[in-house]
């Protein structure tokens, strides 16, 4: 059975926390408030429970989950070749609805799905999803919805979709807007918008005047 917490109480907040924190080190899923829409995560370096969250959404391999952290000194452990331009994108715009695509650390023992050794990773703007991450560590996040469904912007419409495959429901109120991230390839010399969302190209152009966009 699902346990749902409503983090806007003091106690609620604290006791769903520490429940969401258990549930991921137990290798469960759970469902948290982040700046753009609900997210529905687990341990990242957990296989299985990525397996899970995959499978809960009706999602392939070949959509690989994203991670998200809470705080950029963690992409020290996680990415390699990241360039100076990647990290003024970081000091821009982190915390908040940008996701960078970068290489991943070769030696890390984790399988998000078919990424090609890269991986796409952010740091929400939400206190909660921050102290959740800051707890945990790393977590392989997406969208808190079934695939091809909307992303939810409130815990109703992420616990009516998903159900008793998760464990916790961290209940933050509405979120601010159903836009997605942004998301930039870091990878290549020159950054690359893969998609526009709540951060606009010509936001990025004031840190990476050359960005390119892909069609």
């Amino acid at each position: 059975m699902a346990r749902r917490y409503d983090t806007n109480d003091a106690t609620d907040r604290t006791t769903g926390l520490r429940e969401a924190a258990s549930a991921v080190r137990r290798g469960e899923l759970v469902v948290l408030p982040t700046d753009t829409v609900y997210g529905i995560g687990a341990d990242a370096f957990a296989k299985e429970a990525v397996g899970d969250l995959l499978e809960a959404k009706g999602r392939g391999r070949n959509m690989p989950t994203p991670v998200l952290i809470g705080s950029p000194n963690t992409l020290h452990g996680l990415v390699t070749d990241f360039s100076e331009l990647a990290w003024e994108l970081v000091d821009a715009f982190w915390p908040g609805a940008l996701t960078l695509v970068a290489k991943h650390q070769p030696s890390l023992q984790w399988d998000l799905g078919d990424t090609r050794g890269t991986v796409a990773v952010r740091m929400p703007l939400h206190p909660i999803a921050i102290e959740l991450l800051t707890e945990v560590g790393p977590m392989a996040v997406s969208s808190a919805n079934l695939t091809g469904h909307p992303a939810p912007e409130d815990c109703d419409a992420a616990q009516e979709m998903l159900g008793d495959s998760v464990s916790v429901y961290l209940d933050g109120g509405p979120t601010p807007g159903n836009v997605p991230s942004s998301i930039v390839d870091v990878t290549r010399e020159v950054p690359l918008l893969l998609r526009a969302g709540a951060i606009s190209a010509d936001e990025l152009r004031k840190v990476v005047p050359d960005l390119e966009v892909a069609n």
